[in-house]
């Protein structure tokens, strides 16, 4: 498997095996600007069944999926929220609260109402943004990386920046949600910036 990662300095064209935007803007901007980059649209694939149990098993799923189908090495992100109070939820159905129209103020919602339920909405509850990549190749060989992000949620949404949860997290250390810090901040202290360093060494970049 090392000398397969050694192979993505030879990388040309990488598909990225997300249909959200907010995302694939993030992991681009991590990757080298000499990769053509693909989506799953572009390849007019549907979106896997997400039936794995854990953050790895579903990235490895979408990686899996779109290498096969694509014969690209395929790169997919699967990560989401874990909040302490309410046992990890809504983890890997951090997408599903937000329902079929991938509305993430409803699952904003959702959290808010699922902490007063259990009254545990306050200024100390402990979160973390969870995140696992996966890089597949179109034989079936699949490698995963990961990284975590601590915080607390925020009593009230804020910000118009980022997407998916952010503007409710807070990371530790920061005054600020992820909504309203500036997207280079987010990108150097993020989960999915902490699992992507794991393997940047393995991509060629420009001098």
């Amino acid at each position: 498997m090392k000398n397969r990662l050694k192979d993505l300095k030879k990388v040309k064209s990488l598909l990225v095996a997300t249909n959200n935007k907010g995302k694939l803007l993030e992991i681009k901007k991590l990757l080298p600007n000499t990769i053509n980059f693909y989506s799953p649209e572009d390849f007019k694939l549907a979106e896997p069944v997400e039936s794995g149990k854990t953050f790895e098993a579903n990235a490895i799923i979408k990686a899996r999926y779109c290498a096969e189908r694509s014969k690209l090495i395929s790169l997919s992100d699967d990560s989401g929220l874990e909040v302490l109070a309410l046992k990890g939820r809504p983890g890997i159905y951090s997408a599903r609260w937000a329902g079929k129209s991938k509305n993430f103020d409803t699952a904003i919602k959702k959290v808010f109402l699922e902490l007063k339920k259990k009254k545990k909405l306050n200024k100390s509850n402990k979160a973390r943004f969870y995140c696992s990549l996966a890089i597949a190749w179109p034989d079936g060989k699949c490698k995963t990386f990961s990284g975590t992000v601590n915080g607390k949620i925020s009593l009230i949404s804020k910000g118009k920046k980022g997407f998916g949860y952010d503007p409710i997290f807070i990371a530790q250390g920061y005054k600020k949600t992820f909504g309203e810090i500036s997207p280079d901040l987010k990108d150097k202290i993020s989960h999915r910036y902490k699992a992507f360093s794991k393997i940047k060494r393995f991509f060629r970049y420009a001098k």
